[in-house]
């Protein structure tokens, strides 16, 4: 596998870096420091043809532009400290409340406005041969978007001959702290040629978080029954007029029973390219979210990302975990990092 590095000068002393992972078999993932963001993904098709299988754009530049962050969709962005919902803006670690920036109605999204996304990261590629890692990090400081802590972050990337993309979390914090990082990236494994709603999706899930207003009430639901249950393939569109609102954007709780064991989490299919993903991970949950909110507001290569344009499978710990005690515990302390794994695997089915 190997590694190469373009440098783009933003200002003096700041420098947005795009670097590009390619393997044998000619899969290649692209990813700058800016926001720590996964630009583009291409793989090959049943017939062996290589194309664009996620929402991005050429110039990681835009990614930390005033109208790409007023109007975030998140595009393969890294996300936290805490990733998802945080009600209401704030919660309680270790007898004291602490009140975060919003910018999602009243709740805290994705950290906040100025969260990870929004950061120029250092960068570091290591190791030679098929074992090149690039290295991503970022010091988040004790009140950064309100949280306590000063909080260390790398993330390691290294694309396999096996077209597996390993992203390796560690962050570790001073203080106490909520911690939940994940990657953002939409998926369209047809090329983007069409929507997504034709994609077969199986989720290793026999339950996900109840919610109201975007943040779960605490209850644990079965998804047997209803239009949640992705145990065998279903099509993503094939039940959207089943549901509330004509959209997934769920946490599932993963069938994995362990933290910290690396678990399938998702088998996703394109029927017309015949390509296919697979999702591992140590964390406990998952958001399946499926392009909902975008609207045609940004594009590239001519190509509009509109209403359902993209999928999301979001490892993480739940939405709202640090004021909801019986859900898997999200707080970083002094010697007990953050410490996960999640893997994309990237093929062709039949």
């Amino acid at each position: 596998m190997a590694i190469t590095q373009t440098t783009f000068i933003t200002e003096p002393g700041k420098e947005i870096k795009l670097f590009e992972l390619k393997n044998s078999d000619g899969t290649s993932v692209k990813i700058t420091n800016a926001g720590a963001t996964i630009t583009s993904i291409k793989t090959r098709d049943k017939n062996g043809s290589i194309d664009e299988i996620t929402l991005g754009f050429n110039n990681p530049s835009v990614y930390l532009s005033d109208n790409y962050l007023a109007n975030c969709p998140y595009l393969g962005t890294t996300a936290g400290r805490f990733a998802n919902r945080i009600a209401n803006g704030k919660f309680t670690v270790e007898g004291n409340e602490y009140i975060l920036n919003v910018n999602n109605g009243k709740n805290h999204l994705h950290g906040g406005p100025k969260g990870f996304h929004s950061k120029i990261w250092g960068s570091e590629i290591k190791g030679d041969g098929d074992n090149q890692k690039l290295i991503l990090s970022l010091l988040s400081h004790h009140m950064d978007e309100g949280y306590p802590g000063n909080l260390t972050v790398n993330i390691s990337y290294h694309l396999t001959n096996q077209n597996e993309l390993v992203t390796e979390y560690l962050a570790s914090s001073d203080k106490a702290t909520p911690v939940n990082i994940t990657n953002h990236t939409y998926f369209n494994l047809n090329g983007l040629n069409e929507n997504i709603l034709k994609h077969d999706v199986k989720l290793f899930a026999d339950n996900y978080t109840e919610k109201e207003n975007d943040i779960p009430t605490g209850r644990i639901v079965s998804v047997k029954n209803t239009p949640f249950d992705f145990l065998e393939f279903h099509k993503i569109g094939e039940r959207l007029n089943q549901l509330p609102t004509d959209a997934y954007d769920h946490n599932y709780v993963l069938n994995n029973g362990n933290e910290g064991i690396l678990s399938r989490a998702a088998f996703v299919k394109e029927p017309t390219t015949g390509r296919t993903l697979e999702v591992f991970t140590t964390l406990p949950g998952m958001q399946f979210y499926i392009g909902y909110h975008l609207d045609g507001s940004y594009s590239n290569n001519d190509k509009k990302f509109e209403k359902f344009g993209g999928f999301c499978l979001e490892t993480q710990y739940f939405p709202d975990s640090p004021n909801k005690p019986d859900f898997p515990n999200c707080i970083t302390k002094p010697g007990n990092p953050f410490k996960h794994t999640t893997v994309f695997k990237f093929g062709v089915g039949e």
